[in-house]
């Protein structure tokens, strides 16, 4: 998939987010603690998982590694800075907001400028080649999944982080999405993803890469 992704004009710039660091970092939601003390490293290399039940705090932690939270406390960095770089990181969630429009236009709306040629690359890479006429909306949720992957994808990420994104599909679903998210990661994408139950998965590569516990 890196020949593949260099054909739609991946070129990454030089400055990198990686590694990005947490040091004690604090979350509270008014007087609720939902991380507390967090300390490690997202370095680059293999997938990290992040693992940990239902309301542990995953979902808060991917929010904070893309900036859209602010820790409460403690410290968080990216390649020793302070604030990332712009447009170096992507997230799919479990359960991705699809447009009101086309797939293709799904796509575009992360695109600048928009362009047919890499639409049609994403849409093939993801297994919905053909599919850019029809409505994002109506799509079942592992093609939405894969569409979300796609628009993600389409951002050229260098970290792309992952919220349970198979935990509502069927075991077909799962091993469709799953085979899609190491074939980024080895084409370079740093995978970051948050799951409750790693033994669910089916991919022997995911299984076997490095995890960061949440004991919530």
């Amino acid at each position: 998939m890196q020949d593949e992704l260099a054909k739609i004009g991946v070129m990454r710039d030089r400055l990198s987010d990686l590694p990005i660091r947490f040091e004690a970092v604090d979350y509270r939601a008014a007087s609720l603690a939902i991380l507390s003390g967090v300390t490690f490293d997202i370095f680059p290399g293999e997938p990290t998982l992040l693992l940990g039940p239902n309301g542990s705090g995953k979902t808060t932690l991917l929010k904070l590694a893309m900036e859209l939270l602010r820790p409460s406390a403690g410290r968080l960095t990216f390649a020793d800075r302070q604030v990332g770089a712009v447009s170096r990181s992507a997230i799919v969630f479990q359960k991705p907001a699809m447009l009101r429009r086309s797939v293709a236009a799904n796509i575009s709306f992360a695109l600048a400028p928009t362009n047919p040629n890499v639409i049609n690359h994403l849409l093939d890479q993801v297994g919905l080649a053909g599919f850019e006429h029809r409505p994002a909306r109506r799509l079942s949720g592992g093609e939405q999944q894969r569409l979300a992957l796609a628009r993600a994808l389409a951002r050229d990420p260098e970290v792309l982080f992952l919220d349970e994104p198979t935990a509502s599909l069927d075991p077909a679903g799962t091993k469709g999405v799953e085979d899609i998210i190491v074939r980024i990661a080895n084409a370079g994408v740093k995978i970051v993803m948050a799951t409750h139950d790693l033994d669910a998965s089916s991919s022997e590569p995911l299984r076997r890469t490095s995890s960061c516990p949440l004991n919530g």
